[in-house]
């Protein structure tokens, strides 16, 4: 029997996990403020095509080992989380400086970081265990349903990304000077922080 794909439900699910806060929004959000949206661009491509490859590698069988080890879960999330208080010390301690869109300053994340933070975030693992459980179907139709689900996510997930970044540079032009731009940075490495250790303990 033909199992039909869920799509509407779905697409609010990926809406909802792709704009809620979390470490990659903060990410985009405070790169977009210090180097504009255009910079930001590689960090959203490679944080939607991460996310979604990683459905559809859960999809294809990998969740199904996760789940018989229950360590090696445990190992990728304190990776993921100490790579992500890393970071949030990076963006915390960097040095004041006002914003100049287009100036050289610290390096964006960039495509490669964005996709490889994908693999090690907590929140993009529970996501893509989600998507596959619920809405991914069983049988014949579920590897076809997981490719479809997949690309679906990174379509959605992509504006809404985006959304961050926007907000990001609305808010540089209220953060022009160095001593605002430092509280700005260290506001968004605590709640980097903050995202980082409540997706490992909740």
């Amino acid at each position: 029997m033909h199992q039909t794909l869920p799509l509407l439900p779905f697409l609010l699910f990926a809406i909802v996990a792709s704009i809620t806060p979390g470490p990659t929004n903060v990410l985009v959000l405070s790169n977009s403020a210090r180097h504009g949206v255009a910079a930001t661009v590689p960090i959203i491509v490679g944080a939607c095509g991460g996310a979604a490859l990683l459905v559809l590698t859960v999809g294809i069988g990998i969740g199904d080992t996760l789940a018989h080890h229950p360590d090696v879960q445990r190992a990728m999330s304190w990776a993921g989380v100490l790579w992500l208080t890393w970071l949030a010390w990076q963006i915390f301690s960097s040095p004041a400086a006002g914003v100049e869109i287009g100036a050289e300053s610290k390096r964006p994340l960039g495509f490669v970081g964005a996709a490889g933070l994908q693999l090690v975030n907590p929140k993009t693992w529970m996501m893509a265990l989600a998507v596959v459980s619920v809405f991914a179907g069983h049988g014949a139709a579920q590897t076809r349903n997981v490719v479809l689900l997949s690309l679906i996510f990174f379509v959605v997930a992509m504006p809404c990304m985006g959304a961050w970044a926007f907000l990001g540079a609305g808010a540089a032009r209220f953060i022009r000077s160095p001593r605002l731009m430092k509280c700005f940075d260290r506001l968004m490495a605590l709640v980097l922080l903050a995202s980082a250790w409540l997706s490992l303990l909740g």
